[in-house]
């Protein structure tokens, strides 16, 4: 055997000999230690984990956790040692859980289905964790397990996944605020959430300030509408647009405002979109009646679509730029919404600034009802 700080057969013998916990324990400490560190040898590795098997029935808390917390992160770690510190009590198991390589994803799902909160927690803390035991945790955990699981950029949330769980916690904002900030959310799931947050913002404003109902329900339009207007960014496919189109027709939610907001921003697709849901007609036929040179392509889809005739004005004017700088406004998201509003405003001789468009178009959207 090795001298130094290599195991020696003078471990093996204080490990059985030493009556004291305390000096067990530190033994536990050094020869994980080792172990882990990689650079023991092929017959030093064998006799560390013979040590590692007498450990975890030590009787002795202390050792078995100084042997959890020591080899927690070890890629080595043997499976049968790891099972056994998992199914120890929960100082033992909880680090073990949330660090072990060696638990597989059948591990995993046993640990969520069959044992505690404390430690489907664990689970959801993983560094990764794959799209199965995410969906297994998502249908299994409480609203702490979800919210850690969430939180969690290295968990693996389907779109589906993450619609359960704004089913499961609609009212939980410990929830809702760690899924409103992960890096990346599916659009629908991302629309879903905007509905949520203004629900919230109408039952503050009708609690805090002396507004009526209907009030507080125009200014939750307004909102939910900018909200979902930003949620349009150039990375977002048409099949992705059609199904938010989708969503928010089903929902109520398709109103002419927010439609005529969205070509004033420039999402030409999606007004087309949305357009060909409220006529009942296919996208392409819209596309083609949008872009008809006439006066009269739009104005007929506009009737069939039941959008009020106050907005046709600035619809047309929209879908006029937004063409136009389809080609030659560039890639520069930002510029190329300011551009557009600048031009809008312009064409219409209002006397309102660009930072007012959503005044104006509510405007517009006032005189038709």
């Amino acid at each position: 055997m090795r001298t130094g700080s290599g195991l020696t057969q003078a471990d093996v013998l204080r490990l059985l000999e030493e009556p004291s916990a305390e000096t067990r324990a530190a033994t536990a400490e050094k020869v994980g230690a080792y172990f882990a560190s990689g650079a023991p040898s092929e017959a030093e590795r064998a006799l560390a984990e013979d040590i590692f098997r007498a450990m975890v029935r030590d009787a002795e808390l202390r050792v078995r956790k100084a042997l959890a917390d020591t080899l927690k992160d070890s890629p080595d770690l043997p499976h049968d040692v790891a099972v056994s510190l998992v199914n120890d009590v929960d100082e033992v198991a909880l680090p073990v859980i949330e660090s072990a390589v060696v638990l597989s994803d059948e591990d995993l799902l046993e640990i969520v289905e069959a044992q505690g909160r404390e430690r489907q927690i664990a689970v959801a803390r993983r560094k990764t964790l794959s799209a199965e035991v995410a969906d297994r945790l998502v249908d299994r955990g409480d609203e702490d397990v979800v919210a850690t699981l969430v939180s969690n950029e290295g968990a693996d949330l389907r779109e589906a996944a993450l619609e359960r769980v704004i089913d499961r916690f609609p009212n939980s904002d410990s929830v809702k605020s760690p899924l409103v900030h992960r890096r990346k959310l599916p659009l629908k799931v991302a629309e879903r959430l905007v509905s949520m947050v203004t629900e919230s913002l109408r039952e503050h404003l009708v609690t805090h300030h002396e507004l009526s109902p209907a009030v507080a329900a125009d200014l939750l339009l307004e909102s939910r509408e900018r909200a979902t207007v930003s949620l349009l960014t150039p990375g977002n496919q048409a099949p992705d647009v059609i199904a938010l189109v989708e969503q928010l027709h089903r929902n109520g939610r398709l109103t002419p405002t927010l439609i005529v907001r969205a070509l004033c921003m420039g999402d030409l697709t999606f007004f087309e979109a949305a357009l060909a849901k409220r006529a009942g007609i296919p996208v392409a036929n819209a596309y083609q009646l949008v872009h008809d040179r006439g006066e009269l392509g739009l104005e007929r889809l506009f009737e069939k679509a039941g959008m009020p005739a106050s907005l046709l004005r600035i619809a047309r004017i929209g879908a006029s730029i937004a063409r136009e700088m389809s080609v030659t406004g560039g890639d520069d998201r930002e510029l190329f919404r300011k551009v557009m509003i600048e031009r809008v405003l312009t064409q219409l001789d209002e006397d309102i600034d660009g930072e007012n468009v959503d005044y104006l178009i509510a405007k517009l959207g006032q005189k038709a009802a």
